[in-house]
C-alpha cells in the first residue's frame, strides 16, 4: 500500500513594531535579558494593557496581502496555561473572533531547470489571529533561565489549512509567505532571531483516502530548509510506521537538526484546555471598512505579481525575477536603474550576478566587525551602474573591461566615466587600426580562417580573441565582427 503526507504549518510571524503589543515598551533583539519589561510585561497587579494600533493595521495588511476576510470584529481572549515564559500565566490572543479569516498563500513548485518558472498553485489558510509573544527559554544541565524581552511583542499566527503534500511545497510556502511579509514591511521575519517561527502538523494517509491520519507536531525548526527536513524526516518516519503496522501516536516531537531525527516530547491524546474567555481588561476591536480601503491602497506589489509584471513587460528571464523579486530594496533600486536605460534585462543581470556578489563579499572598511555594505550604502547608485550599462550599449567599453571596472567603483565611489578616462580604457573604433588587426590575426591563423570560410561559425571567435587581446579588450567587438567577415569574405 502507498501512504502520502499531509501537512499544515502554523507560522508565527513576530511583527516590526516600535513598541510591544499591549505597553509602550521599546521591542529589540540582542538587548541585555529582562531590560524589555514593565510592570505590564510581567503582569503586577494593577497593571493594565492598551492595545498597539500599529500592530493592528500590519495584522489587517497581512491579511489583504494574503485575501483573507477581515472581520468587521475582532476580540481578545485569555489564554490560560501556567508555564514560566508568560509571567501572567495567561497570553493575550485571538480565539473564536480572529482579525483575520481564510485567505491563501500562492507557491511556486521547482521546474524541471533552475532557470525556467515552475507551476503555481495557492495554498489555503484557516485563519490569522494577533496575539503576544512569550518568554525565551534558555534550558541547562540543571537550570533553566528566562528572558522576559521578547514577551508581549505583538505575533501574528498564520495557520493553514492541511493542504501541503511535501516537504518541497512546505519550503515554497514558507519561503513565498516570508518575501511577502518581508517585501511588505510587516518583519524582517530571522528566524535566528525568533521572528519567524513555524510548527508543522503531519500525518500520513493511504493513498486515494480522504480521511486525515494521526496527526504529530514537529517542534524546534529553526529555518526554512530546517523545516523541509523536519517534515521529510517526520513523512518517512510516520510512513514505515504504518507500513510495519503500528500505530501512530498522537504526540508532539522536536526536531534535532545536527542528528536530523525527531523525538518524543509530549503525547496528545486530546487538545489542551486552555479556559478561553474573553479579556476583560480590553474593548473588541470595531474595523471599519474606510479603514480597510485605506490600508488596502497601501499595499506593495506582492512579489509574484511582480516577478509576472518584470518578464512580460521587460522581458526579464525567470532567472534574474526569482533573485529579485523576493526583495522590495533590490527591486527599486533594480527599477530607478533600468528607467534609465533600454536595456532593463542587461541591468537586471548586472544587478542580480555582479551587485549581489560584491554585496555578499564585501564590508563597509578595513574592520571586519564594521556593518556591512548594504543596498542603503552602497556606493554604486542606480544612476551609476545604468551609466555602466549605457556605456557598453553605446560601444564606448566592452562588456570585460566593465567587469574589470565594476569591483572598483564598488570599493571606490567612482563612476565608471571617471575611471574609464583614468585608465584609459576608451574602446578603439578606428577602422584603419582595428582592419589591420584583423588581417594580422587572419595572416597569423590561417587554420581558424580556411575553417569559418568552410561553414564553421564559431571558428571566427578564435580570431576576434586575438584582436581583443592585442587591444587588452579595447576593440570595439562589433567592428571587429564586422571587420573580420569583410575581410574573411570570398
Amino acid at each position: 500500500m502507498k501512504y502520502e503526507a499531509v501537512i499544515g504549518l502554523e507560522v508565527h510571524v513576530q511583527l516590526d513594531t516600535q513598541s510591544k503589543m499591549f505597553t509602550r515598551v521599546g521591542t529589540g533583539f540582542g538587548q541585555p535579558p529582562n531590560t524589555l519589561t514593565n510592570p505590564v510585561v510581567l503582569g503586577l497587579p494593577g497593571a493594565l494593557p492598551v492595545m498597539n494600533l500599529e500592530a493592528i493595521e500590519k495584522s489587517i495588511k497581512v491579511g489583504l496581502l494574503l485575501g483573507c476576510k477581515i472581520a468587521p470584529v475582532c476580540k481578545w481572549d485569555r489564554k490560560n496555561y501556567f508555564y514560566p515564559d508568560m509571567p501572567k500565566n495567561y497570553q493575550i490572543s485571538q480565539f473564536d473572533q480572529p482579525i483575520c479569516e481564510g485567505g491563501e498563500v500562492e507557491i511556486e513548485m521547482p521546474g524541471e531547470s533552475p532557470a525556467v518558472m515552475g507551476s503555481h498553485r495557492k495554498v489555503q489558510l484557516t485563519r490569522i489571529h494577533l496575539e503576544e509573544d512569550v518568554g525565551k527559554l534558555t534550558h541547562y544541565e540543571s537550570d533553566s533561565l528566562v528572558d522576559y524581552n521578547r514577551a508581549g511583542c505583538p505575533l501574528l499566527e498564520i495557520v493553514s489549512e492541511p493542504d501541503l503534500f511535501s516537504p518541497d511545497e512546505v519550503f515554497a510556502y514558507l519561503t513565498s509567505l516570508r518575501n511577502s511579509l518581508v517585501s511588505a514591511g510587516i518583519s524582517d521575519c530571522d528566524m535566528e532571531k525568533g521572528q519567524l517561527r513555524c510548527d508543522a502538523n503531519i500525518s500520513v494517509r493511504p493513498v486515494g483516502t480522504d480521511t486525515l491520519g494521526t496527526k504529530v507536531e514537529i517542534k524546534n525548526l529553526n529555518t526554512i530548509s530546517g523545516v523541509r527536513n523536519g517534515v521529510e524526516y517526520e513523512i518517512k518516519r510516520q510512513t514505515k510506521a504504518m507500513l510495519d503496522g503500528e500505530d501512530i501516536t498522537q504526540e508532539t516531537r522536536r526536531w534535532n537538526p545536527e542528528q536530523k531525527y525527531t523525538t518524543p516530547m509530549r503525547t496528545k491524546k486530546m487538545a489542551h484546555d486552555y479556559r478561553y474567555f474573553p479579556d476583560p481588561d480590553l474593548m473588541p476591536v470595531k474595523i471599519e471598512q474606510d479603514w480597510v480601503d485605506r490600508i488596502q491602497k497601501e499595499l506593495p506589489e506582492k512579489p509574484f505579481d511582480k516577478q509576472r509584471r518584470y518578464q512580460s513587460e521587460m522581458g526579464l528571464p525567470y532567472s534574474s525575477t526569482s533573485a529579485l523579486c523576493g526583495d522590495r530594496p533590490l527591486c527599486e533600486y533594480f527599477e530607478q536603474a533600468a528607467a534609465l536605460t533600454e536595456v532593463p534585462a542587461k541591468v537586471a543581470n548586472w544587478v542580480v550576478n555582479d551587485l549581489l556578489r560584491e554585496l555578499s563579499q564585501t564590508t563597509a572598511g578595513d574592520n571586519p566587525t564594521s556593518e556591512k555594505i548594504t543596498l542603503d550604502n552602497c556606493k554604486v547608485s542606480p544612476q551609476s551602474l545604468a551609466e555602466l550599462v549605457s556605456m557598453i550599449e553605446d560601444g564606448t567599453i566592452s562588456n570585460n573591461v566593465a567587469k574589470e571596472l565594476f569591483p572598483e567603483m564598488f570599493s571606490s565611489g567612482k563612476s565608471a566615466k571617471e575611471l574609464v578616462k583614468e585608465k584609459g580604457l576608451e574602446m578603439k573604433s578606428d577602422g584603419d587600426e582595428i582592419e589591420g588587426l584583423c588581417a594580422q590575426a587572419i595572416t597569423n591563423d590561417p587554420d581558424a580562417a580556411d575553417k569559418f570560410r568552410g561553414g564553421k561559425e564559431g571558428a571566427i571567435n578564435a580570431l576576434k580573441g586575438a584582436v581583443m587581446k592585442a587591444t587588452r579588450g579595447q576593440a570595439n567587438p562589433k567592428v571587429v565582427d564586422e571587420t573580420l567577415r569583410r575581410l574573411l569574405a570570398p
